[in-house]
């Protein structure tokens, strides 16, 4: 066999496994996959070898954890802004403020896409703008995903500087917070980083259940409305499911 013709081999072999929830035998295999029982399973057994099947103690095939890694890494490779954008859009439409992508990078978030309505007064943050997790909604959640030994470390390196007259500055205080925000799946920013700028903000996970990122919405203040959180975090998971959580 031409290499070309034995990887078009191994694919039709992955793709007849693939269609099955539970392991297959070589019999189906070899009907599914139009080859000679002989050749499916010599190939099978370098596929084996490869980490790319698997055998159970029945001598049924399944696909491998390799594969899955693989797929991982296709998924973390994906574009975050490419697939978040079109849905940050119609969050922004459906309540007319401003949608921010983050991810965290050490003790900041980093924004990496925004969307901004057509309006003369808006909150608009800019792209690559960094601010600290504990003045941000979203930081406040990433804080609490990383747990209270990381937070004791944080408030140790950071003093946790104040932004505004409603910056969490004590230790204590965050640390409560944190764990309120972690329950409740969400976290608000009332003017900690900006007089005047409320935000709302939920986290997005990827396929292995990872915080990837957070989304979240800017207002003045006195715009920002509570039935605003179901629509962030509606936005947030389908973000997600789409990074294959």
């Amino acid at each position: 066999m031409s290499s070309i013709q034995v990887i078009d081999r191994c694919a039709s072999l992955l793709d007849a496994i693939s269609q099955y929830k539970d392991p297959v035998s070589l019999k189906i295999l070899s009907a599914d996959s139009g080859l000679h029982p002989s050749t499916a399973f010599r190939i099978l057994g370098a596929l084996m070898e490869a980490g790319f099947v698997e055998k159970d103690t029945a001598g049924h095939y399944a696909l491998g954890n390799k594969l899955v890694r693989l797929a991982s890494k296709v998924r973390r490779s994906v574009d975050l802004r490419e697939q978040a954008l079109d849905i940050m859009e119609a969050l922004r439409d459906a309540i007319g403020e401003t949608v921010n992508l983050t991810v965290r990078e050490g003790d900041e978030v980093i924004y990496i896409e925004r969307v901004t309505p057509n309006r003369m007064m808006r909150v608009e943050q800019v792209i690559g703008s960094r601010a600290p997790l504990h003045v941000t909604a979203v930081g406040k959640l990433m804080l609490a995903d990383l747990g209270d030994t990381f937070i004791h470390a944080y408030a140790r390196r950071t003093g946790l500087k104040s932004y505004t007259p409603h910056t969490i500055t004590t230790e204590d205080k965050l640390i409560n917070i944190v764990h309120k925000v972690h329950e409740q799946s969400f976290a608000y920013d009332n003017e900690e980083a900006e007089e005047g700028v409320g935000c709302i903000g939920v986290l997005i996970y990827d396929d292995s259940k990872n915080v990837i990122a957070g989304l979240s919405v800017s207002a003045p203040i006195e715009r920002r409305k509570e039935e605003w959180v179901k629509l962030v975090k509606d936005a947030a998971k389908k973000v997600s499911e789409r990074l294959g959580a």
